[in-house]
């Protein structure tokens, strides 16, 4: 089938960008049709899940022209790029941390594609390139995931992604000399490399058939162990669980070699842990958990104590200590107990534990002794999020703190003393004294008090005609803590406000309020998104035309379900890398591994006619006026595959009655966002942020 455009960017601008005049590409519509329990449900656009036929590639490419076009004559398009690219052209420092008696940090020097990892032999010494990514490839898009060294000194192994697949390739360098070896590994997904002896374990998969790396179903995770100089046929099988293909199965061994952990995911909202005990050379695996509805964290060892992290009777989270040689949950002691607000994080250094807390979506640190007495809280800035780095038995601890309105700063903190000292702060090129940020609570549709996050400019009128842009996730149990980016710096100078809502779904309150945001209540998420964009027009901050909603992965299906629910009530729908169809998102890739927040269109009637009830593919109708949108999803992205967004654009144009555009964009050598170099990001913000600026009547 053959595609043609019927509009040209010269066409675009003698229109002046009118929607209603826009040709899109025509989508033929088959007869496909599914059943579920009795009910038929059509799908007229299931070729487009075939991300290797010639009619899905001309779609593509016809989408492509049509986006590129219309996005190309926004008239301050280039500008803002070129701002952009300003404000990130700084020095970024991450956070030093120590390995076999060197130290290690990434930096970027400003506009680099991807950070590089430099050493030194002692810190605060001079500082070299130990591994540079963006010698990787010429374009940024080989992406360096992890750096993993061995417990000697010797080597260290690293991952890369190549176009933000989350495939994996595993390679390994001669520390000393920083020599390539010959080690490759291929296939690996979701792994680190667990050194023990001369070797290595990873988790990876078969080789997928030829054409569908990155759609088909993943199944068979599997251990093997790597011993350096051997090629990868040789490597030996470890673990694998024939009797759950559809789980996740990683290794990972402590600093001395005296302990080996297996992490078992992928069937429910947690994992379940396994030890083993490495001075015993006959030891087997022992399972010492085995419900994987909670999550079960390894914070690290003190000799054969095991502290562990976990969420067990604690939905806000504990720490307990478990016996190498009696590791079961019954034998447990409990070290620092459910409190008021989410235990996020810990970790054991210099001898003591460092935990973090989440209260209201910020972080909130303390130091305790082993035994879970506390030393005292840790004073950071202000309202942010901090991550501490340090080892368990060395005095140097470092964390990096950032929030909407401070850019990434790393501290180094004294714990004998209770002291914070900065160790680097960024210079940037724009006033981050220009704009403030507070944290609002409103109520949503069934009463539960839902907390967000406002960054604007200082001096902003509640007059009722400020443009926002409203962001959410509420999803798997992850947050939305305080950052900072300098992509939002345009639209904050320009007079827009950032507005972040803490969604049900997420663990800003424990598993609770995750809970409270998955299967049969996932509406709960879409309303307090809902709710927000009322309060802010009610509050007098915006009106209905000058919001923007954006959300990414879940996100996505937040974007898609509320501007399917409420299309009155946005300007402007982002939906980025989206899970657009409900009914069958666990036929691909690791789809299957959502079931736990989303359930199934398998399980039941009940959870079919739910999920349809909400998935937006579903929930477009014909004769709807719906909000300017711009779908984005990228040829390369595994995790949540193009075919969800390619149905939903071709369904939304479709249906479309109104005036504002719907497009996609559709982006190469890229995936689901992890990665992605800075040239394409930057070009990409760009793109999104000129198209809501536009539309929001925002002038550059």
């Amino acid at each position: 089938m053959r595609i043609s455009i019927l509009i040209t960017a010269i066409a675009l601008s003698s229109i002046q960008m009118n929607a209603q005049t826009l040709n899109y590409p025509k989508a033929h519509k088959d007869n496909t049709i599914d059943e579920y329990f009795g009910v038929k449900v059509a799908d007229p656009y299931r070729w487009l899940e075939d991300d290797n036929s010639k009619q899905t590639a001309e779609w593509v490419e016809a989408e492509n022209q049509v986006t590129s076009a219309y996005l190309q004559i926004i008239p301050f398009r280039e500008k803002l790029l070129k701002r952009l690219r300003q404000v990130a052209d700084y020095e970024k420092v991450g956070t030093p941390f120590e390995k076999n008696g060197r130290w290690y940090y990434y930096r970027n020097d400003g506009l680099q594609n991807q950070s590089v990892l430099y050493v030194m032999d002692q810190l605060g010494g001079t500082p070299r390139v130990f591994l540079d990514p963006n010698t990787l490839s010429t374009d940024g898009t080989v992406a360096l995931k992890g750096v993993y060294f061995s417990n000697n000194g010797r080597y260290a192994a690293y991952t890369i992604s190549r176009s933000g697949s989350d495939w994996e390739e595993i390679y390994v360098l001669d520390v000393q000399t920083g020599r390539l070896l010959d080690d490759h590994i291929l296939w690996a997904k979701f792994t680190g490399a667990a050194w023990c002896g001369d070797g290595f374990y990873y988790s990876a998969y078969d080789s997928p058939e030829q054409g569908h790396e990155f759609s088909n179903v993943n199944e068979g995770h599997k251990v093997y162990y790597h011993r350096i100089g051997t090629p990868q046929s040789e490597d030996v099988l470890f673990y694998m669980n024939p009797a759950f293909p559809q789980r996740f199965y990683t290794v990972a061994v402590n600093e001395e070699e005296t302990i080996m952990y297996l992490y078992e995911s992928g069937a429910g909202a947690g994992n379940n842990l396994f030890v083993r005990d490495l001075k015993k050379p006959e030891a087997q695996f022992l399972q010492i958990t085995s419900n994987m509805d909670n999550t079960y964290g390894v914070i690290g060892n003190m000799d054969r104590q095991i502290y562990l992290l976990t969420n067990d009777q604690a939905p806000k989270g504990k720490i307990v200590v478990a016996d190498l040689d009696h590791p079961g949950a019954t034998h447990w002691k409990e070290v620092i107990g459910e409190k008021k607000n989410v235990l996020e994080d810990a970790s054991i250094i210099d001898g003591k534990l460092v935990v973090a807390y989440s209260q209201d979506a910020s972080t909130h640190a303390y130091v305790f002794t082993l035994d879970g007495q506390q030393l005292h809280e840790i004073q950071l800035p202000s309202v942010g999020s901090a991550g501490f780095t340090g080892k368990k038995n060395a005095r140097h601890c470092f964390y990096a703190f950032s929030s909407y309105t401070v850019p990434g700063t790393i501290y180094q903190y004294d714990i004998d003393h209770n002291t914070s000292s900065v160790y680097y702060a960024p210079k940037v090129n724009f006033k981050t004294s220009d704009f403030e940020s507070k944290q609002v609570f409103f109520e949503s549709k069934d009463g539960t008090r839902i907390p967000m996050f406002l960054t604007y400019k200082k001096g902003l009128k509640l007059n009722g005609k400020n443009p926002v842009y409203l962001y959410g996730y509420g999803g798997f149990n992850i947050g939305l803590s305080p950052s900072f980016s300098t992509t939002r710096i345009p639209f904050l100078e320009r007079g827009g406000v950032y507005a972040v809502v803490n969604l049900r779904g997420g663990n800003e309150y424990g598993e609770e309020w995750h809970l409270a945001g998955t299967k049969m209540q996932k509406q709960n998420v879409f309303d307090d998104f809902i709710a927000a964009a009322e309060w802010l027009i009610s509050n007098q901050y915006t009106n209905k035309d000058k919001i923007a909603i954006v959300g990414g992965s879940n996100g996505g299906l937040l974007v898609g379900a509320c501007m399917t629910q409420r299309p009155d009530l946005y300007r402007v729908a982002i939906p980025q890398v989206g899970v657009m169809d409900m009914l069958r998102y666990h036929k691909f890739t690791i789809g299957w591994n959502w079931a736990s927040d989303y359930g199934t269109s398998d399980d039941s009637r009940e959870m079919f006619e739910y999920l349809k009830g909400y998935s937006p593919l579903h929930n477009l109708r014909p004769g709807v006026a719906y909000p300017a949108t711009l779908v984005t999803t990228a040829d390369h992205d595994d995790r949540v595959v193009p075919a969800h967004s390619f149905k939903f654009a071709a369904t939304l144009q479709e249906c479309h009655s109104g005036t504002a555009p719907v497009l996609i964009r559709i982006d190469t050598k890229a995936g689901h966002g992890g990665g992605k170099p800075l040239s394409k990001a930057l070009e990409e913000q760009a793109d999104i942020y000129g198209f809501i600026m536009y539309h929001l009547g925002m002038k550059y």
